[in-house]
């Protein structure tokens, strides 16, 4: 049974089910060039908040391949989901400027007017990986389901090629469920990992 906090800030209601340590297990399979890069890992991933209007992520995952006889650390993300909505004076930066006008608290009202028309809210996620990568995704959540697709990808001059990616996560019998779709290497976008996760 998900326990859902009762101190959230009313923004990260509709995001509230992500929140916790999720655990578990998942599998690569993704095609280079004429080679098929295979194998099973092991991940954990952390949602979190601070009291802001944000989740703070992170994920850490080791390839164990088929025979689970190798554990290679495979890369590391941090980042942050939001609902997506205009900054206003009432919001603190860029940078570390501080609001411009009067501190508000948003009510669920204000989070309600985000709405969409298919009863999803939009929401950003910006990642950094540990191999020199940034992401920045558009989306939406829909109850526990998110979909989510980059916007925008940098790459550090000696980072691998990387070009786009979507996400989609769903809560299914209390589990984290979640795939990724990549464009990399040459290869287009598809398929290239999914995972369960269970809370812990």
């Amino acid at each position: 049974m998900i326990e859902l906090p009762t101190d959230l800030p009313a923004e990260l209601v509709p995001l509230s089910w992500l929140i916790g340590v999720w655990e578990g297990t998942g599998v690569i399979d993704y095609p280079v060039d004429e080679e098929r890069l295979q194998g099973e890992f092991t991940q954990r991933v952390s949602f979190s908040h601070d009291g802001g209007p944000f989740l703070n992520y992170s994920s850490t995952a080791t390839f164990t391949g088929d025979d689970h006889a190798v554990s290679i650390p495979l890369t590391a993300e941090i980042g942050f989901w939001r609902l997506a909505r205009p900054a206003t004076a009432a919001d603190a930066g860029p940078g570390l400027l501080p609001p411009q006008g009067p501190v508000v608290t948003r009510t669920v009202d204000d989070v309600e007017s985000l709405r969409g028309e298919n009863g999803a809210f939009p929401i950003e996620v910006s990642l950094a990986h540990s191999d020199g990568m940034l992401e920045f995704y558009l989306g939406e959540i829909n109850g526990p389901r998110v979909d989510i697709a980059s916007d925008a990808v940098i790459r550090a001059a000696g980072a691998k090629e990387y070009g786009a990616a979507s996400r989609m996560y769903g809560l299914v019998d209390n589990h984290l469920l979640w795939a990724w779709d990549i464009a990399a290497l040459g290869t287009p976008l598809r398929a290239h990992a999914s995972a369960r996760l269970a809370k812990v």
